[in-house]
């Protein structure tokens, strides 16, 4: 009788696994992008895995007699924590984020896929690889979360499950996993080289500035737009990433989400990885103990205590890698079509460019600077050494071949045609709001082809560091999406700062001081007469106002004004706010001096030298000697 009745439970238990897995095989094959309605899928999905999660507690007893082993629970839970982050890409709503590294950490602590656990003395190479799974999603959630210390934990532990699996399943290829390995250890190498600074995400105490809120207050009595829509993709050669996320739209994906303030959302010790009775807390301070976790009891609602209602909404992001030109476009077309009225997307494109050959002597001759090969400066995410890129217009008009020459470079090879993305193929969606960053070695070319009004931020066509030959520039990202994402950080990079070069207190004080420049230009932007409306109707929305606050940030004129520098904003930004402009130069200057790196800057229109400039200062002549400055970067 008992073994009639354990049969029973077993084949309806796998009945169940059956439904749930048919179920998670439609929502996952669902577009990360867009506003079709979804909820309904990811319901009926939640529903089955919760009625599966259920049954198998309820039974697990009669189960484990039936020959159920402990890695099958763990997959039942890597399922739904992989659905609570596909939800979370479609959305970016953060709990879903949360839930899903509660499920994977729960799977961590007790150890599903351990085979010491389950009896046997060896897994076989099926579980080991859902095992080595496991840990790549979880590492791209903790990622996403920002939490360096089980980053670390979960790297060291999925390089040494590699190695064992190579070790210990010699006739199995296990090269791609070996790459996956390489692909976080470079990718935790570059972001946390300043792991003690404050995060990318939104923080109201360092991004919310007071003093501009009642001038932020006139915009809404005009016509103002609100931030619902975002679409990220960066193609690059040999571009720092993990999984199918860059480290340009890492970033970037980071910087248009809110810092959760709930206490669920704090960081908690990396030693409670380890015990065997870990224990948290919730929203309202009841200590939580997990000392039932061999019963296999993980919350599946969590949703209700998760959300904070101090925050609005993060705006939707679609994070494409490496799309083609056509799938791009008709991403664009699908979150265009489907934004709701009175809205603006905004469009990162982080790619490089091409410039044509026959161009190049035409720039020259035209007054275009020349580096020697020595001197070519190699843009953030990769290697190629590129000439100058030519204006769109010379002499006033313009060359029939530079629609065709000037483009983002889509494709493993830089042949044009379908891998090319031109400044015209933007053009039909400026119909709709459109805030347009583009972040490239070409950016400039989109200076030319406008369409509607848009906002348009465009990166410099170089990037500038105190010591170029010191930087790796193939493996750091892009230096203006940097500046965009973390202005500090991007700033100690280029004067050749490292985060082990002083103490917290140090950036702390220099975090203040940018935080006091952004307040100030905030002020100044929001209060200024002649400011664009093109602009007027994003500036009210604070990822928008922020992202175009730190584009200020990132003006650095070179020797001779090289424009090739500079990034350009469209429409122009008002002068008060320029890179010639008083307020934004002695913000500078203060913050040079604070990290000691006044000897990388030369101050055109003093009399004197660096050294000359902070004996200045020392001696209270400070704000004389800056209201006369010019701010020249040495490149």
């Amino acid at each position: 009788m008992a073994k009639e009745e354990n049969d029973v439970v077993s084949r309806t238990f796998r009945a169940l696994v059956e439904s749930a897995d048919r179920k998670f095989a439609r929502v996952r094959d669902l577009p990360l992008y867009g506003r079709a309605p979804q909820n309904h899928y990811f319901l009926k999905v939640f529903k089955a895995y919760m009625r599966l999660w259920k049954y198998q507690q309820e039974n697990r007893s009669k189960l484990v007699d039936s020959g159920l082993n402990r890695w099958e629970i763990g997959e039942i839970a890597s399922r739904i924590g992989q659905l609570y982050f596909n939800q979370y890409m479609r959305s970016s709503e953060a709990r879903f984020l949360v839930e899903a590294y509660v499920f994977y950490e729960a799977i961590l602590e007790r150890k599903y896929f351990d085979a010491g656990g389950s009896g046997k003395a060896k897994v076989d190479v099926g579980v080991r690889f859902k095992e080595l799974r496991f840990y790549a999603r979880f590492l791209l959630v903790a990622l996403i979360l920002n939490k360096i210390d089980t980053v670390r934990l979960l790297a060291e532990r999925f390089k040494g499950l590699v190695d064992d699996s190579k070790t210990n399943f010699r006739e199995t290829n296990f090269k791609e996993w070996k790459l996956v390995v390489q692909e976080i250890f470079r990718f935790m190498e570059v972001d946390t080289a300043f792991t003690n600074v404050r995060p990318l995400r939104y923080c109201a105490l360092f991004d919310s500035h007071p003093a501009s809120r009642p001038c932020l207050a006139r915009f809404h009595a005009r016509k103002i737009v609100k931030f619902k829509d975002a679409l990220l993709t960066s193609y690059h050669r040999n571009e720092v990433k993990f999984a199918e996320l860059t480290l340009d739209t890492y970033r970037m994906m980071q910087c248009l989400e809110w810092e959760p303030s709930g206490s669920l959302y704090r960081k908690r010790p990396i030693e409670s990885v380890h015990l065997n009775r870990p224990v948290e807390s919730n929203e309202n301070g009841t200590v939580i103990d997990h000392s039932g976790a061999a019963s296999g009891l993980i919350d599946m609602n969590l949703a209700a205590d998760l959300t904070d209602p101090t925050l609005p909404p993060n705006p939707r992001k679609a994070v494409l890698y490496r799309p083609s030109v056509t799938h791009l476009l008709a991403v664009m077309a699908t979150i265009c079509e489907e934004l709701p009225p009175e809205s603006v997307v905004l469009i990162y494109l982080s790619a490089s460019g091409k410039a044509a050959r026959s161009n190049l002597s035409q720039a020259e001759s035209s007054g275009g600077s020349r580096k020697s090969s020595k001197e070519k400066v190699v843009s953030g995410a990769y290697s190629e050494q590129r000439s100058s890129v030519p204006e769109s217009h010379c002499n006033g008009k313009r060359e029939s071949s530079d629609y065709y020459d000037n483009y983002l470079w889509l494709g493993p090879r830089a042949n044009g045609g379908s891998n090319a993305l031109y400044p015209g193929d933007i053009i039909p969606f400026t119909r709709r709001p459109l805030f347009l960053i583009i972040d490239s070695d070409n950016s400039h070319a989109f200076k030319a082809e406008r369409g509607e009004p848009a906002a348009l931020l465009l990166s410099p066509l170089r990037p500038a560091f105190k010591n170029l030959s010191a930087v790796d520039t193939t493996h750091r990202g892009s230096q203006f999406t940097f500046f965009l994402t973390a202005p500090l950080q991007a700033f100690c990079q280029m004067v050749g700062l490292t985060s082990g070069d002083s103490d917290m207190g140090f950036y702390n004080g220099a975090e203040e001081m940018l935080s006091t420049a952004f307040s100030e230009w905030e002020v100044i932007l929001c209060t200024s007469k002649g400011l664009d409306l093109v602009w007027a109707q994003v500036l009210s929305d604070p990822f928008l106002r922020r992202l175009i606050l730190r584009s200020v940030l990132s003006v650095f004129c070179p020797p001779e004004d090289d424009e090739q520098y500079l990034p350009v904003c469209l429409p122009s930004l008002p002068s008060s706010v320029s890179a010639r402009s008083e307020v934004v130069q002695s913000a500078v200057i203060r913050l040079a001096n604070h990290l000691k790196v006044t000897d990388c800057f030369q101050f055109v229109g003093l009399e004197g030298t660096s050294k000359e400039y902070n004996l200045a200062i020392e001696a209270g002549g400070q704000e004389e000697n800056i209201s006369r400055a010019w701010l020249l970067l040495l490149v």
